[in-house]
């Protein structure tokens, strides 16, 4: 009965060893996987380097059409100042020749 209880002992054991033997094989397979995809994930930050470019030529674009239209807006303010500079001109004048009697 000894023996018995021995030769299962040993027979436990064996297959302790292989389960352990695969267990530990399966867990490098899924620590080479693991890897392998956190390569791929890192890899894959390339495309916001890309995306962050393209936001920055879409800011620097955005950027020089606002400096385009801050300068036309100033060009107008400009005219319409000059032009009221004008029309007060010619106020003045019709108002001074009211006032003298002429028409």
């Amino acid at each position: 009965m000894a023996k018995e209880i021995t030769s299962s002992v040993e027979t436990i054991e064996v297959e302790a060893e292989k389960i352990l033997a695969e267990a530990r094989t399966r867990a490098s397979e899924i620590l080479l996987e693991a890897k392998e995809e956190a390569k791929k994930i890192l890899s894959s930050q390339l495309p916001l380097d890309e995306l962050k470019t393209k936001c920055d030529k879409i800011v620097s674009k955005a950027r020089a059409e606002a400096d385009k239209k801050i300068k036309d807006s100033e060009k107008k303010a400009a005219e319409i100042s000059i032009n009221a500079d004008k029309k007060v001109k010619e106020i003045t004048e019709l108002v001074v020749n009211i006032v003298r009697g002429k028409s």
